[in-house]
């Protein structure tokens, strides 16, 4: 089934039956295929089975090599400080193009 983005805003009920019923369904904008929206494995719905873990996840444990992340909670932390900040502790930002100097 193709349905554009009216599609999705006016008739989602009409969308979702169709991926209930099995089939892909493509997402079009302006005439080109934008997404594609699939229904879940039986594997993955079945109540009995729960959520899948997050171990098994195939992203999982992708950064366990880095050094730096050893403790997140503090790399979060430093992420968000001010500008100001990070002026003091001698970080630079790079300056985008469109923003005055």
């Amino acid at each position: 089934m193709n349905a554009t983005i009216v599609d999705l805003r006016y008739r989602m009920k009409d969308v979702l039956r169709a991926i209930d019923r099995g089939e892909t369904v493509t997402v079009t904008y302006r005439g080109k295929a934008k997404a594609a929206l699939m229904p879940i494995s039986p594997l993955l719905r079945a109540p009995d089975k729960g959520t899948p873990k997050t171990a098994d996840q195939p992203l999982f444990g992708l950064w366990n090599d880095r050094d730096d992340l050893t403790d997140p909670a503090s790399w979060v932390r430093n992420l968000r400080q001010p500008r100001a900040v990070l002026g003091e502790a001698g970080i630079r930002r790079k300056r985008t193009a469109g923003r005055p100097k």
